[in-house]
């Protein structure tokens, strides 16, 4: 009997959902996590680049490649002295051409014509030999997959970008002659890629695909629940139910609330590299004392690398705060992606605050969870993070050992229960739901209405 994504049952009209091919790759968790939502209407899951059955032995050497200089890069920050330097020079290949003035930016860059040349020289080809042996559409959340499937294929190709811009690298060496069509999250990203020569026929602003589980269906009944709970949780004083109750209410129904808030859930995406990990561990020193006062919980979600399970695992030890683990802390841990999905979904639906760096997790604050950033990694993250600030949704970390003041201070004035409250209205919640829309009709309604978007 074939398994079916139990998530389906959000799904409305199964018998008119399109079929794709999702193909994408491995490099950390934001690749992956975008495309997770869509293995709903993706018969055969998830194909990663460069597994054995979708690549030759010279193509799998060749990812694997990849994927280290990626996790080492990744890393570079973290060494004494030199890291700083190394990753001003990673940030230059990586390098986002500044937003203003708008001008023409199609012309083909250096990274654009190196990833021709991989693909002239057969990067892709046993991919697309399996793709096109039964044609349907394509949707990736890689750029270098969408670039080699629309030369070695004749299958429509949809690309979704993970993040708030992007570099040019997305984009064909042809981009006004290309039939690659793009999922964006945000205006921003539209507007880039007009800039490199995407006519607006081939932009669909979607917004990110987010988790169904934290969605609930189009009416979005899990994530309003969830969300009047949240706010009931950060509104400390009542203030933001005597401003904004009734357009809460307006928006999200009426929920029956416990006898008492119980502590804010703050946890800690820490990274599927682990780049961030002792950053996350001052967050944890620095709010022990509240912990210990039993005033704030904490998820540290580790991804799939035992060894940054294993690191907390020793810090709680070291600082005494073992006892804590259970309800208090919770050390999320999982040896697949499978199950960190599913599992990171249910995280976030009982928490209150995310910590994360502006990674493609930046667009979960569409689900009103209050963003609290970590330093950005290159260029992509800093447009993150300014969009996250444009609409409200959340704020830079202050210093770590402070978090236990800093923090409290933030609840008690109201502005995380504000933060929550902006990415729900401003962010975009329905991205799986339009990508359906986009496949099945060649286009998709523009929405301004909270609920609709």
């Amino acid at each position: 009997m074939k398994k079916v994504d139990y998530s389906t049952r959000y799904l409305i009209n199964q018998e008119e959902i399109p079929k794709i091919w999702l193909p994408t790759a491995e490099m950390g968790l934001g690749h992956l996590r975008a495309a997770e939502p869509l293995k709903v209407i993706a018969d055969n899951g998830l194909i990663l680049a460069g597994e054995e059955g979708v690549a030759g032995v010279k193509e799998q050497k060749q990812w694997r490649s990849f994927r280290r200089t990626y996790e080492r890069i990744s890393r570079l920050r973290r060494l004494p002295l030199v890291g700083f330097f190394l990753y001003s020079l990673m940030e230059q290949v990586l390098n986002i051409s500044p937003y203003y003035p708008f001008r023409d930016l199609s012309r083909p860059s250096l990274q654009v014509n190196y990833l021709m040349r991989l693909i002239k020289n057969g990067m892709g080809e046993v991919l697309a030999v399996k793709l096109q042996a039964e044609p349907r559409p394509v949707v990736t959340t890689f750029y270098a997959l969408a670039l080699a499937l629309e030369k070695l294929t004749d299958l429509p190709i949809y690309c979704v970008i993970c993040d708030a811009d992007l570099n040019r690298v997305w984009v064909s060496d042809d981009p006004r002659n290309s039939r690659i069509k793009y999922f964006v999250p945000c205006s921003h990203a539209r507007q880039r890629l007009r800039a490199y020569g995407v006519p607006d026929e081939r932009i669909f602003i979607t917004g990110l695909p987010l988790p169904l589980e934290n969605i609930g269906g189009p009416d979005l009944a899990v994530l309003r629940r969830d969300l009047a709970r949240r706010l009931f949780t950060l509104d400390y004083d009542g203030r933001f139910a005597l401003v904004h109750g009734i357009e809460a209410r307006h928006y999200l129904g009426e929920h029956d609330k416990p006898e008492r808030p119980q502590p804010p859930r703050f946890t800690l995406a820490i990274g599927g590299a682990g780049a961030q990990t002792e950053i996350a561990a001052g967050l944890l020193r620095g709010l022990k004392e509240q912990i210990r006062k039993d005033r704030i919980h904490v998820s540290l979600v580790c991804g799939v690398r035992p060894e940054v399970r294993d690191f907390f695992h020793k810090l709680l030890r070291k600082e005494g705060m073992e006892e804590f683990l259970g309800e208090r802390v919770e050390i999320f841990y999982t040896p697949d992606y499978s199950s960190y999905f599913s599992g990171f979904s249910r995280i976030l639906s009982a928490t209150d605050i995310l910590w994360t760096k502006p990674s493609e997790l930046s667009f979960y604050c569409s689900l009103g969870i209050p963003m609290i950033m970590a330093p950005p990694l290159g260029p992509h993250e800093v447009y993150n993070a300014q969009w996250i600030q444009e609409i409200g949704a959340g704020l830079p970390q202050q210093e770590e050992k402070y978090a236990g003041e800093w923090l409290f201070d933030w609840l008690m004035e109201g502005r995380l229960t504000r933060m929550a409250w902006n990415g729900f209205l401003y962010g975009r919640k329905l991205g799986v739901y339009k990508i359906i829309e986009v496949l099945r009709t060649g286009t998709m309604v523009r929405e301004v209405h909270p609920l609709r978007r």
